[in-house]
């Protein structure tokens, strides 16, 4: 199994999750998932790069796709865009805080 279809299956998850309770989102929620993505996704490049160039681990060649950003390969960046989707969705879902307060 490669890291794309293992990622492919985390985010296919988390879709739905977050569609479902997109009808649920309060005003300025799509604002602030694609903020925190954007966050989560340098963070994740920029650590991800730092570790693999220390040698704590790296991706066999065979399992990846082959595009990298830094040293990350950019399957890695599903796993922090899923978990967006899927916690936001699940807020909403389970009737998180929707007021501003």
């Amino acid at each position: 199994m490669t890291y794309l279809l293992l990622s492919a299956v985390f985010l296919a998850v988390a879709v739905v999750v977050a569609a479902l309770g997109w009808r649920r989102a309060p005003r300025g929620h799509g604002r602030a998932v694609l903020i925190s993505a954007l966050v989560l996704v340098a963070l994740t490049i920029a650590f991800d790069s730092i570790m693999i160039a220390t040698g704590l681990f790296d991706y066999a060649d065979a399992h990846i796709w082959g595009v990298r950003l830094g040293l990350a390969p950019i399957e890695d960046l599903a796993y922090p865009i899923a978990g967006i989707l899927l916690l936001s969705g699940l807020w909403n879902l389970l009737g998180g805080r929707t007021d501003a307060d």
